[in-house]
C-alpha cells in the first residue's frame, strides 16, 4: 500500500544541514582507536584513508571511495605522472570538504618509485600530505 500524504509543499526551501567531521582518530602504528578528533585532524585522516584505500576493491565503500593506483604498475612514468596527478584530485575532491587540490610537485625516488607531494584545501584548513605509487 503507497502512504498517503498531504502535506508536500513544492517549492518549499531546504535547510541544508551540514554534517560534522568529528570521528575516532586511528593510531596506524598500534592498530588501535584512541581519542576522537574533528576538523582539520579529522580531514588529514580521511586524505590518508582515501589515498591508501584501492577504489572498487572494497565491497564496504561505495564506488566513490578510494583511488585507482593499481593498473598504474608497470605503465610509463610519463603516463603516471598525469595520470596519479588526475586520480588523486578525482578521488579526494569526492569529499565535499575538500575544496582543491593543488601545487603538485613529482620526484622519481628510484627506478620503480614516484612520490607526488600536494596541498589539499578543505573547509578547516590545508594540508600538505604525499602519496607514494610504485610503477
Amino acid at each position: 500500500m503507497i502512504p498517503k500524504v498531504d502535506n508536500i509543499r513544492i517549492g518549499e526551501e531546504l535547510e541544508i544541514v551540514e554534517e560534522p567531521s568529528f570521528t575516532y582518530s586511528i593510531d596506524f602504528g598500534n592498530n588501535r582507536i584512541v581519542k576522537n578528533i574533528d576538523g582539520l585532524e579529522a580531514m588529514k585522516q580521511a586524505i590518508y584513508l582515501i589515498l591508501n584505500t584501492e577504489r572498487y576493491k572494497y565491497l564496504i565503500y561505495d564506488w566513490n571511495y578510494g583511488i585507482e593506483l593499481t593498473d598504474l604498475l608497470g605503465k610509463d612514468k610519463a603516463y603516471v605522472y598525469s595520470e596519479f596527478k588526475r586520480r588523486i584530485r578525482e578521488a579526494l575532491m569526492a569529499d565535499e570538504r575538500i575544496t582543491d587540490v593543488t601545487d603538485f610537485l613529482f620526484e622519481t625516488l628510484n627506478k620503480n618509485t614516484i612520490l607526488v607531494r600536494f596541498t589539499v584545501h578543505t573547509i578547516f584548513g590545508d594540508v600538505e600530505t604525499s602519496r607514494e605509487v610504485s610503477v
